[in-house]
């Protein structure tokens, strides 16, 4: 395996990995608020994002509220509603 291949594998392995800290609690997405427009609940009670890989830029809330959707990473030093709910701060110790 070249040296390309192997970065390929890492990256995906990463991604595979960070992705899987979500809970899929919706709380930044605005669960517990004022939920973004495409935010969708299950009947298991997880959420997902309706547009996912489309999903960064401005979009609005239920109530119309206009607002950015950025990567995760970009809030996490921030607080929300139901942030303690938040798989990635639970694992980077940020609560």
């Amino acid at each position: 395996m070249g040296d390309l291949a192997r970065y390929r594998k890492l990256q995906k392995q990463n991604f595979t990995k960070w992705e899987g800290m979500c809970g899929n609690c919706g709380a930044c997405c605005g669960a517990l608020d004022d939920p973004c427009e495409h935010l969708r609940k299950r009947p298991s009670g997880q959420y997902f994002c309706a547009i996912y890989t489309k999903r960064y830029g401005m979009h609005k809330t239920v109530s119309g509220a206009k607002f950015k959707c950025v990567n995760i990473r970009e809030i996490l030093h921030e607080r929300w509603k139901g942030d303690e709910c938040c798989g990635y701060k639970q694992h980077l110790g940020l609560l």
